[in-house]
This record gives structure tokens, C-alpha cells and sequence, in this order.
């Protein structure tokens, strides 16, 4: 029997026993094993991590792990550029992009509003969810710990919060999204992009009210779904004022 040390930083202790929480302690074994396979034994899904320290040397998930090494395991660095340093997760997505769980369809809303590509069904199957995640390049977002501990999942998180404004928050902060909101671009519904709509091509669609009292139009290119400025638009623009306000206001999380 072999025996390896092992401390989590950061916010990589919430996957962890309470007594392994912040402090090092001894994991036993037997044979080869990978450093991914037994960080991912512990409880904490591989991309969740982005720096592993074995007795002070960066390694990447493929290293076998040996009697008495001291292994280190840190979180996805956001505001700390660790390139000089070995990441064993590739680098981040060069299009923030998103595919979520069938738990998540108010957090699927939310990301659309604010102009994030988010893909969303409420019968996505865990396969599809994988497949989508890797063939599209997107993050995978869930509440399911083991969903993405799947070899294929190179982009995804784990949502601590169950609040859907709360996990807003949360996956704006983590992945720092402040600079590329760009809302009222996406169909809440579909997902699909809105463009500009002549009042005179779709005014057989509209209420007689919304006909008189509005000429902006934007129309999902998709689903043919028609938005405009009304009443429910004021209420979005201060939801996401106050959105950024909070985001900005919680100091980022040191790792």
C-alpha cells in the first residue's frame, strides 16, 4: 500500500470531505494510478483544476503518482497568469460560450440576456450534454459533480449556488464576463440572434397597443419571435444594472 499527501486550495475544498477541507492529509493506493484519476477518487471533476504541484514540480494530469509525494492541486486561476507555469487543462475557450443542464433553464435566460451563447433543453441527455460541450467548444455548466468528471469535458464548471440570480452572479465572476455583456442580442427563447424588424413587415403579428405606441423592433431569427421597448424591456435594463453593481461590488476570489 502506497500513501500520497494531498492538500486543495481554494474554492476546490467545497468537493471535499469536511475533515480534508484546508488541511493536508495522507490518501493510500495501490498500483498506477494517474494524478487525474485520483484527484477526480477525492471528489474534485478535473476541470475545476488548472495547476498541479508534485513535490513542488508542475505536472499535468497524466503523471503517476508514486509513494510519499506531496501533491498540490489549485483552481482555474481567472485574474493570475500562470502561463510560464504548466496548466493541465487547455487554455481557455477563445469564444465564452455555454451549454447548461436541464436544471439550469432559468440561468439559460439570464446568460441570453446579457448577450451569452447558451444552449439549453430541457431533455438534454448527459451524453448530448458532453457531446455538445466538446464538438461545439462550449462550457459545460451543471450541478452534477459527475457529469464533469467525463474524459471528453475539457470546459466546464461546477455551480456552487441554487439561486438562479445568485448563479448569474457566480458564472459572471468565475469566468470574468464584466467586459462582454452585451445584452438584448439573444432570443431569451431559442437562443437564436435578434435583428432589426420593419414595423410594416410584421405589424399583422403585433396587439393594436403595441402597434401604436412602438416602432423599435428586434425579431429572433430563429423561432420569429418579435421584441420591442415596452414596459418588461425596463424592468431587464435595471435587473441588469443591478446584476453588475453586485458582481462589482464582491471583491474577486483570491486563489
Amino acid at each position: 500500500m502506497s500513501v500520497a499527501y494531498f492538500r486543495f486550495y481554494a474554492e476546490l475544498n467545497d468537493f471535499l470531505a469536511p475533515a480534508r477541507r484546508m488541511v493536508t492529509f495522507t490518501h493510500s493506493f495501490r498500483g498506477r494510478v494517474s494524478i487525474k484519476d485520483m484527484i477526480e477518487a477525492l471528489g474534485v471533476p478535473h476541470t475545476e483544476v488548472d495547476l498541479i504541484l508534485v513535490n513542488g514540480v508542475s505536472v499535468d494530469f497524466s503523471y503517476l503518482v508514486h509513494n510519499a509525494d506531496r501533491v498540490s492541486v489549485y483552481p482555474v486561476f481567472e485574474s493570475l497568469d500562470i502561463t510560464p507555469v504548466l496548466r493541465v487543462r487547455p487554455r481557455p475557450l477563445r469564444e465564452t460560450r455555454f451549454v447548461l443542464d436541464i436544471h439550469l433553464g432559468k440561468l439559460a435566460r439570464y446568460l441570453r440576456l446579457l448577450g451569452f451563447d447558451a444552449l439549453y433543453r430541457n431533455d438534454f441527455q448527459d451524453e448530448e450534454l458532453v457531446d455538445l460541450s466538446s464538438s461545439q467548444s462550449r462550457i459545460l455548466l451543471t450541478r452534477d459533480r459527475g457529469l464533469l468528471k467525463h474524459s471528453l469535458v475539457t470546459h466546464g464548471y461546477c455551480l456552487r449556488e441554487t439561486n438562479p440570480r445568485r448563479q448569474l452572479i457566480e458564472v459572471v465572476r468565475r469566468f470574468d464576463l464584466f467586459g462582454s455583456v452585451h445584452p438584448f442580442q439573444r432570443c431569451l427563447h431559442c437562443n437564436g440572434l435578434l435583428e432589426r424588424a420593419e414595423k410594416a413587415t410584421i405589424q399583422a403579428q403585433l396587439l393594436p397597443a403595441t402597434r401604436q405606441y412602438f416602432d423599435d423592433f428586434r425579431l429572433c431569427s430563429t423561432c420569429g419571435k418579435i421584441y420591442w421597448q415596452g414596459s418588461h424591456y425596463q424592468r431587464m435594463r435595471q435587473f441588469i444594472e443591478q446584476l453588475l453593481q453586485r458582481c462589482d461590488d464582491v471583491s474577486p476570489q483570491v486563489h
